[in-house]
C-alpha cells in the first residue's frame, strides 16, 4: 500500500484556484472542512493552513464520503473536497481544472479537487516523502524474485510518480477502499502466492485475503490484528527480513527432514537383516540406538543454528533497474464504483439489526446470510472489536417479475446492509443495487431494486439521511 511505502506524513504544497476565487479564502474553507476529519491528508491541508495564520471556522454539517472526499458546511457555504468522482457524482464540471490535477499529480503530489456551492473552486495539492529505505526494501524484494505491485487509492498519475521513485513496476491505482481485498482476490486468481502489506483500518479485508498479511506496527489494531505478521519498526525492509528468515526456517526444516529420514531410512533395514545373506553384517541393538541418538542431535544442533541467524544485506546493485511502472486503474473485476447508501441512528446495534430486518421484510427483500464480525474476532484471536455486522439480503421477487423463474429459485439480487456501532448509535450501509445489477436490460430491475431498498432504509428512525442518493 502506498502509505507503507511513504513516510505518512504528507504536508500541503499548492493551492490553486479557479478564475474568480481567492485562494485564501479557498484554502480557509477547505481547512475549515477538513478539520473534523481524521485523514492524515486532511490533517497536512489543516496544519498548512495555521502555518498561514489562518482562522478557522466550525462546520455546521459534515459527511465523508468513502473513497471519493467529503461534503461539509462551513460558513453557510458548501464544501466539496475530493477526486474527480466526487464532483461528478455532485454534477459538478471538473474539466477545467484537469490539466492542473495532471501536473501536480505527475509531479507526485495528491491533488484534491474543491468545489464551493455547486461551482469548481480550485485545486489542493498535498504531498508525502518516501521513506528512506523503501526503495532499497523493494529492490531486495525483487531480488528476491518476487514480484512488487503497489495498491492505492491515488489516481495513476500520482501512483506512477512514487513508484518509479521506489521502482515499483506494476501499480494498481484509484482503488476504493471497499475494493482493495478484491484487488488481492484478483491477484490470487492470477496463480500469484500473495503477501500484503498494510496499516489502515481499510486494509484489514485485504489483509485477511491474502496469503500472508503484514500489517506495520505503527497501524490500526484492526489491520495488525488481522495479519499473520507485525513488522513493528514500521519499515519495509522488516518484509525483507521476515522472508528471508522464512526461507531460511524452510530450508533447515528440509535439512532437519533429511538427517531424521536418512539414519532410519539406512538403519532399519540394516536392523531387519537385509544385508545378513550377503556379508553376515547385522545391526546390533546398542548401535541402533546410538544411531536414533545421533540422529536427534544432529537435527537439534542443525536447527540450533538458526539462533545465530542475521539478515544478510541484498546487493540490491546486481537488480535490473526497474522499468517504467505498469498502472492498472480500478475499480477491480469491472465493478461499479460503489455507491453506498448510509444512515446513522440513535438506536444501539442491536435495536437497528431489528429494525433493518423489519424494514427489508417489508418490502420483499429476504436475509440470507449474516456474519458477526466481532464474534469472529473473538472466537478466532481472542480480541474485542466495536461490534460490526453484515446481513446478506436479497429481493427474489423483483427477480421473479424481471426474469419470469420462481421466485425461490431466483436469487439474483444480493446487496449487503453492514451495521456498525458508533459512539453514539450506529451507522447502517447497504450497496446501491446498481452497482451490482449492471445489465442495461435489467436497468428497471435495479432502479426498482434500489427505490424498495431506500424505503426499507427509510423505516428505521435516523439522525442522518441517506447519503448520496
Amino acid at each position: 500500500k502506498t502509505g507503507t511505502i511513504t513516510e505518512g506524513k504528507p504536508a500541503l504544497t499548492e493551492v490553486v484556484t479557479a478564475p474568480g476565487i481567492d485562494e485564501t479564502e479557498l484554502l480557509r474553507l477547505v481547512a475549515s472542512a477538513e478539520q473534523v476529519s481524521e485523514h492524515p491528508l486532511a490533517e497536512a491541508i489543516v496544519t498548512g493552513a495555521r502555518h498561514r495564520g489562518l482562522e478557522l471556522s466550525e462546520t455546521s454539517e459534515f459527511d465523508s464520503i468513502t473513497g471519493k472526499g467529503i461534503r461539509a458546511i462551513v460558513d453557510g457555504r458548501e464544501v466539496l473536497i475530493g477526486n474527480r468522482r466526487l464532483l461528478a457524482d455532485a454534477g459538478i464540471d471538473s474539466a477545467d481544472l484537469g490539466s492542473e490535477m495532471d501536473r501536480l499529480a505527475e509531479a507526485g503530489n495528491t491533488p484534491m479537487l474543491v468545489a464551493l456551492d455547486g461551482e469548481p473552486g480550485g485545486v489542493v495539492a498535498v504531498a508525502d516523502t518516501v521513506k528512506p529505505e523503501s526503495a532499497a526494501a523493494i529492490a531486495s524484494l525483487r531480488a528476491l524474485g518476487l514480484t512488487v505491485a503497489m495498491i492505492t487509492g491515488d489516481n495513476a498519475r500520482t501512483a506512477a510518480a512514487i513508484a518509479r521513485q521506489v521502482g515499483v513496476e506494476r501499480v494498481l491505482a484509484e482503488v476504493l477502499p471497499e475494493h482493495k481485498a478484491l484487488e488481492v482476490r484478483r491477484l490470487q486468481d492470477e496463480g500469484g502466492v500473495v503477501a500484503m502489506v498494510g496499516d489502515g483500518i481499510n486494509d484489514a479485508p485485504a489483509l485477511a485475503q491474502a496469503d500472508v498479511g503484514f500489517a506495520i506496527g505503527t497501524g490500526t489494531d484492526v489491520a495488525i490484528e488481522s495479519s499473520d505478521i507485525t513488522l513493528i519498526s514500521g519499515a519495509l525492509d522488516g518484509v525483507v527480513t521476515a522472508i528471508t528468515l522464512s526461507r531460511s526456517t524452510m530450508r533447515n526444516i528440509r535439512q532437519n527432514l533429511f538427517l531424521a529420514f536418512i539414519y532410519n531410512g539406512a538403519g532399519i533395514p540394516i536392523a531387519a537383516g537385509v544385508l545378513y545373506p550377503f556379508i553376515g553384517v547385522q545391526l546390533s541393538p546398542m548401535i541402533a540406538a546410538a544411531a536414533m541418538a545421533a540422529s536427534s542431535l544432529s537435527v537439534v544442533t542443525n536447527a540450533s543454528r538458526l539462533r545465530r541467524w542475521h539478515p544478510r544485506p541484498i546487493d540490491a546493485t546486481k537488480v535490473a533497474k526497474a522499468a517504467e511502472p505498469t498502472v492498472e486503474v480500478g475499480p477491480s473485476l469491472g465493478a461499479k464504483p460503489m455507491t453506498p447508501m448510509t444512515i446513522h441512528t440513535d438506536l444501539d446495534i442491536v435495536e437497528a439489526e431489528a429494525a433493518v430486518r423489519d424494514g427489508l421484510a417489508a418490502h420483499g427483500f429476504g436475509v440470507l446470510t449474516e456474519i458477526d464480525i466481532a464474534a469472529t474476532f473473538k472466537a478466532k484471536l481472542d480480541v474485542d472489536r466495536t461490534p460490526l455486522k453484515i446481513l446478506g439480503a436479497c429481493n427474489p421477487h423483483l427477480a421473479h417479475q424481471a426474469l419470469d423463474v420462481d421466485p425461490d429459485a431466483a436469487l439474483v439480487l444480493p446487496c449487503n446492509v453492514v451495521l456498525e456501532t458508533t459512539t453514539n448509535g450506529t451507522t447502517i450501509t447497504a450497496a446501491d443495487p446498481h452497482d451490482i445489477i449492471t445489465n442495461p436490460a435489467l436497468k428497471d430491475l435495479a432502479d426498482d431494486a434500489a427505490n424498495k431498498l431506500r424505503a426499507a432504509l427509510h423505516t428505521i428512525p435516523a439522525t442522518t439521511g441517506l447519503n448520496p442518493t
